[in-house]
């Protein structure tokens, strides 16, 4: 155990490393443009060719949509007749990217909203998707792809992954463009997306050391504003291309992430550990009891058989020694000691905690 843990930090400090050293991220990474962004699509339909495995009866929505959409194609049926086991009302969702034309292809979810069993060997009839404004952006159809399988018998089944969500491959077209002008822009808004008035102000030295001018001001922590020099005014993807490539390291706070479900321990570079002596065991009670029959001989003029319960209680403590930081330790540091004792991600939770609660710990800890 000792040497996986040990492993396993030696990766973390590693990838630390790394991420300290010379190469930063992208801008594009880092912030985006204001009103550059996806736009999210929206719509209802029908999926049929199901194999019985449909809505129920009793989902009504789903018997009036068809008797609905059969309306439309002219043919007129009593909806209190309809009796069908392959088809299945569901949710369709895209996204629409900025700058998308019409008759691009996207890929669109599929999920049901009734009480189908599953939509395997589905194919979706088309369907509009709206936008958040009512607009028909894009037409969806075609066959589901699910990506699980199921099967049933009279006293059970078995199901693997998922059977009611399911994705097209291209296949949303798009109906209606979302107009973004560019060229001829003066003035520009971009927000990062993790506010940091470091990262702000080195965004902004990067872009201005690019550009040979203030171009860029940092309004606050998430957000600049970028003037566009008069000779790309005309040309503003070619200034937001040179924009988007330049190298930036980002800053962030300090932050111990833990996970108590599943005991994973992420502890950000910036981390610092004031002089504080750590000492962990573990306190192992066993409690096992067992019978003791006793019985008279076999020639005892009287006597019966008794039965006596016998309890055994042991308490085992492990041994660990006192571990001692000292000043502001480091996260090498900091795993360098955990090391020593032995610890579990596990144990980790529980020091990181009361590290905190004394005060020694120079973070923000976060359990999710």
């Amino acid at each position: 155990m000792k040497r996986k843990i040990a492993i396993v930090a030696g990766i973390v400090t590693g990838v630390l490393l790394l991420a300290h050293g010379a190469w930063g991220a992208r801008i594009k990474d880092l912030a985006a443009v204001k009103g550059i962004r996806n736009n999210q699509l929206v719509g209802y339909g029908l999926v049929v060719g199901l194999d019985g495995t449909g809505d129920k009866q009793q989902t009504r929505f789903t018997i009036q949509s068809l008797v609905n959409m059969l309306d439309e194609m002219g043919i007129r049926v009593d909806k209190n007749l309809v009796k069908v086991k392959n088809v299945a009302a569901v949710m369709v969702t895209a996204t629409l990217p900025p700058f998308a034309r019409i008759g691009n292809r996207l890929d669109v979810l599929v999920s049901s909203v009734g009480d189908a069993q599953s939509l395997v060997g589905g194919t979706l009839l088309m369907t509009p998707l709206k936008g958040v404004d009512g607009n028909v952006y894009a037409l969806a159809q075609g066959p589901v792809s699910i990506g699980g399988v199921g099967a049933s018998g009279g006293g059970g089944g078995v199901t693997i992954n998922h059977l009611l969500a399911g994705r097209i491959a291209g296949g949303c077209t798009v109906e209606r463009e979302i107009p973004v002008a560019l060229d001829g822009k003066a003035m520009l808004t971009m927000t990062l997306f993790n506010p940091d008035f470091t990262t702000a102000s080195r965004v902004s030295a990067a872009i201005n050391a690019e550009l040979g001018q203030a171009a860029a001001r940092m309004l606050d922590s998430g957000t600049l504003e970028l003037t566009v020099p008069p000779s790309l005014r005309q040309n503003v993807p070619l200034l937001l291309a040179r924009i988007e490539k330049l190298s930036v390291t980002p800053d962030a706070v300090a932050k111990v992430v833990v996970n108590e479900r599943t005991g994973t321990v992420v502890v950000g570079e910036n981390v610092r550990i004031s002089t504080v002596a750590v000492a962990h065991g573990n306190l192992t009670i066993s409690i096992r009891e067992s019978a003791q029959v006793s019985q008279p001989g076999p020639f005892a003029e009287a006597g019966e058989t008794v039965v006596t319960p016998e309890t055994d209680v042991r308490i085992l403590q492990e041994k660990r020694s006192l571990m001692m930081l000292e000043g502001d330790a480091t996260i090498g540091e900091l795993v360098k000691a955990l090391n020593a004792i032995g610890v579990t991600p596990r144990d980790l939770i529980s020091i990181f905690q009361s590290i905190k609660a004394a005060g020694a710990l120079q973070a923000e800890l976060e359990i999710i």
